[in-house]
C-alpha cells in the first residue's frame, strides 16, 4: 500500500553487521534451535519460528539490520507465564533467562500478599488475548503512587509473535543505530540537542513516511490522537493494520475492515511493523490496551502490529492520558541519557492521574546502567494559591472563552449583579434573600437554556473545553474512588484540583476500557450514559442517561454524535428540558437513528447536563455494523 522508501539520507548503518542476530526457523525445527540456542555460550543466532508468518520473516530480516550481538538481558526478579499450556514449552524455556525467579500465575491474583513474598520487579509473559486486566489489575493500578512493582510484558497476537518478541530481548543495538526522533501532531517542542523533532508545520513540507521507514531509529515516539488502530501525524498516519494476518470474526475493526477506504490518504500511511526502531513509543491514547480493554479486532491494533515488527521495546498506553509537552520534554532528555521511558513518562503524569499510562513491552536496561527514574511530578504549590473560584469568575477570568464568546456579555451581566448581592451593603438592603434566589433562579434558567442550545449546535463551543482548561491549572487529588463504568467494568474517578481563585475542580471517571467517560465540576449534576454497544446501519440506538441532579430544580440535557457523523444521524430529542424535584437519580431517554448509508465503525455519543451555569458530560463509544441481509 506504501511506496518503497529509499534509504538516501537517512540514519541507515552503514554497513551490516558480521553476523545475523535472529534466525528464522520452522516451527518442528524451534524446540531443537532453542536448546541448543541456550545451551552455547556465544549464543548466536537467536532462533525464531515464522512459519507461516511472512511478516514476521521480514521483521527478522529487517531486526538483523539493527542488532549487531547477541546478550541475555538483565534479569528481572520475579516472572509469571500467563496460559502456560496455550504456549509452546520453548518460548518459556527461552523466556526463563529474563526473571530469576517464576511463579504460578494465580499468586497474581493476591498483588499484595504477591509483593510481600516476592518483592521487586515482575515480568509477565503471556499470548495477548491472554492479557486482560484481571491478572495485572491490582499491580497495574498500585502506581505510580505508593508500592508500584516495575511491570515488563513480553507478549504478541499469537505464539509466533511472542516467541518473537522473547527472542527480541536477546538482542543488543548496533553501535550506529542512534537516530532518536518524535513525531508529534498535538505539540510544537523545543529541538532538543541529537533528537529529530517534526510536528505539524513538517507534516506539511517533508516526507515524512520516508523519514519514519527510512531511518534506523535507536528511540523513536508518534504522539497524537487516534485510537487502538491508528495514531494521527498530520496527513500521514501510523497504521496498525497487518494484511497478512485474519481478522477474527464478530469483532468490531475500522472503516477498512469493512472494505471502506481509510479516513486519510492510503498513500500516507506508515506500517508500524515496517517501523526500524530499537525502541517504539506509541503517545496516543489506547494504543496498547489490555485484550479485553481493546476497541477494534487485534489484527488492527498499533501495539500488536509493534511487536510484529524490529521493536524491542515497544512502550504504549494501556488507557487515555495527558501526555504533552512536558511528557515531551522529559522524554526527550531521557533518550539522550539513556533512561527508561515508560518510568520517565509515568513519572510526568503522576500529577495529572493516578494510574500509569504507559505500559513497557520489553526488558527495562540494567540498574547499573540505567539512570534512575524521576521523582513523580506532584501538583502541589503554595497553599495560598489553592483557593478555588466560582463559576462565573472561572468562564470570565481564566481564558476559557474567548472575548467574543457569544454569552460572554450575559455572563458579565450577572457576574456584575452577583457581585453586588454578595456586597454587605446592596444584600442587607436592596432585596430580601428570597427576591434575590428568584432573580437569580430567572437567570440561571436563561442561561442555562441558551449554553445547552449553543452546545447542541455546536458541541465544540469553547465552554466544552472546561476538563483540559482547568485540568492543564491544577492538581491531582490522591483520594481516587471506584464506580462502575456504564460498561460495567470498574471505573476511577478522581478530582484535580483548581490552583488559581478562577479555576474550578474538575471531577473525571476513567475507565480502562472506555476512556474518560464523565465530567463534571463539584456540585454539578451527575450523569451516566447507557446503551447497547452497537446498532446496525439504519437502525436505530436508544440511549438511557441517567441524571442525578446537583439541587431541586431545572435541568437542560442534550446529546450530540461526532461532527463526522452528524450528517448521517438524527437525535432526538436534541435538547430537553427536566425539571428535578429532588437529587434522586432519574432516566432521560435519547433516540440516535442512523441513516442506511453509516459507514461500519466505532463512534461516540456525549450526554451533556447544564444546571446553574455548570456542564456534566457522559461520553459512550458505540459501533456501526453492517445491517444483515
Amino acid at each position: 500500500m506504501n511506496p518503497a522508501v529509499s534509504d538516501q539520507g537517512h540514519d541507515r548503518p552503514t554497513a551490516a553487521p558480521d553476523r545475523d542476530v535472529f534466525a528464522p526457523v520452522a516451527l518442528g525445527a524451534y524446540p531443537g534451535a532453542v536448546a541448543r540456542f541456550l545451551a552455547c555460550e556465544a549464543r548466536s543466532p537467536v532462533p525464531v519460528p515464522v512459519s507461516g508468518r511472512a511478516d514476521l520473516a521480514q521483521s527478522v530480516s529487517a531486526a538483523n539490520a539493527l542488532y549487531a550481538d547477541v546478550r541475555a538481558p538483565a534479569p528481572l526478579d520475579v516472572g509469571v507465564v500467563l496460559g502456560a499450556g496455550d504456549l509452546p514449552p520453548a518460548v518459556a524455556e527461552l523466556a526463563r533467562p529474563l526473571a530469576r525467579r517464576w511463579i504460578d500465575e494465580k499468586e497474581l491474583q493476591d498483588a499484595a500478599g504477591l509483593r510481600e513474598r516476592h518483592p521487586g520487579t515482575l515480568l509477565v509473559v503471556g499470548r495477548y488475548d491472554r492479557l486482560t486486566l484481571s491478572p495485572v489489575r491490582e499491580i497495574l493500578l498500585a502506581g505510580p503512587r505508593g508500592a508500584q512493582r516495575a511491570l515488563t510484558l513480553l507478549s504478541g497476537r499469537d505464539n509466533a509473535s511472542v516467541a518473537w518478541t522473547v527472542a527480541k530481548q536477546y538482542a543488543v543495538p548496533a553501535a550506529d543505530v542512534s537516530a532518536l526522533g518524535l513525531f508529534t501532531d498535538t505539540d510544537r517542542p523545543p529541538h532538543a540537542p541529537g533528537v529529530r523533532v517534526f510536528d505539524d508545520r513538517d507534516f506539511e513540507r517533508a516526507d515524512v513516511q520516508g523519514e519514519i521507514l527510512g531511518t534506523h531509529w535507536r528511540r523513536v515516539v508518534f504522539q497524537g490522537h487516534g485510537k487502538d488502530d491508528s495514531i494521527n501525524l498530520g496527513a500521514f498516519t501510523i497504521c496498525g493494520r497487518n494484511a497478512t494476518v485474519p481478522a477474527a470474526a464478530g469483532l468490531l475493526g475500522p472503516r477498512c475492515a469493512y472494505g471502506l477506504p481509510c479516513y486519510k490518504p492510503e498513500d500516507k500511511l506508515v506500517p508500524l511493523h515496517r517501523v526500524g526502531a530499537v525502541e517504539v513509543v506509541l503517545s496516543a491514547c489506547n494504543s496498547g490496551p489490555l485484550a479485553d480493554l481493546a476497541l477494534y479486532d487485534p489484527k488492527y491494533q498499533l501495539l500488536l502490529s509493534a511487536l510484529d515488527g524490529p521493536a524491542r521495546t515497544v512502550v504504549a498506553a494501556v488507557s487515555v492520558h495527558d501526555s504533552d509537552r512536558p511528557e515531551n520534554v522529559a522524554w526527550m532528555h531521557a533518550a539522550r541519557t539513556g533512561a527508561d521511558s515508560v518510568d520517565t513518562l509515568n513519572a510526568s503524569l503522576a500529577g495529572c492521574h493516578p494510574y500509569p499510562a504507559f505500559l513497557r513491552f520489553g526488558m527495562p536496561g540494567a540498574p547499573e546502567q540505567t539512570p534512575p527514574a524521576p521523582a513523580p511530578a506532584d501538583h502541589r504549590p503554595d497553599p495560598l494559591l489553592l483557593t478555588v473560584g466560582h463559576r462565573l469568575t472561572a468562564l470570565l477570568a481564566s481564558g476559557l472563552l474567548a472575548p467574543q464568546h457569544g454569552l460572554r456579555p450575559r455572563l458579565t451581566r450577572l457576574a456584575r449583579k452577583v457581585d453586588q448581592w454578595v456586597a454587605r451593603p446592596t444584600h442587607l438592603a436592596d432585596a430580601s434573600p428570597e427576591e434575590i434566589r428568584s432573580s437569580l433562579a430567572a437567570d440561571l434558567q436563561s442561561l442555562d437554556h441558551a449554553l445547552a442550545e449553543r452546545i447542541a449546535e455546536n458541541p465544540e463551543d469553547e465552554v466544552m473545553n472546561y476538563p483540559a482548561h482547568f485540568g492543564d491549572r491544577s492538581r491531582l487529588d490522591p483520594q481516587v474512588r471506584e464506580v462502575p463504568c456504564h460498561c460495567g467494568r470498574p471505573a476511577q474517578e478522581f478530582t484535580r484540583r483548581g490552583l488559581l481563585p478562577h479555576v474550578l475542580d474538575t471531577t473525571c471517571a476513567v475507565c480502562l476500557r472506555c476512556g474518560d467517560v464523565t465530567f463534571r465540576v463539584p456540585g454539578a449534576p451527575a450523569l451516566w450514559a447507557y446503551a447497547a454497544d452497537g446498532v446496525e446501519q439504519g437502525g436505530e440506538l436508544v440511549v438511557r442517561a441517567e441524571l442525578t441532579a446537583a439541587r431541586p430544580g431545572p435541568v437542560r440535557l442534550g446529546l450530540f454524535v461526532p461532527t463526522y457523523l452528524r450528517e448521517d444521524t438524527v437525535v432526538e430529542p436534541r435538547t430537553v428540558r427536566v425539571r428535578a424535584g429532588d437529587t434522586r437519580p432519574r432516566d432521560v431517554a435519547f433516540r440516535v437513528r442512523c441513516a442506511p448509508g453509516t459507514a461500519p465503525q466505532a463512534y461516540y455519543f456525549t450526554v451533556f447536563a447544564v444546571q446553574d451555569l455548570a456542564v456534566s458530560t457522559a461520553r459512550r463509544h458505540f459501533g456501526v455494523v453492517p445491517r444483515r441481509r
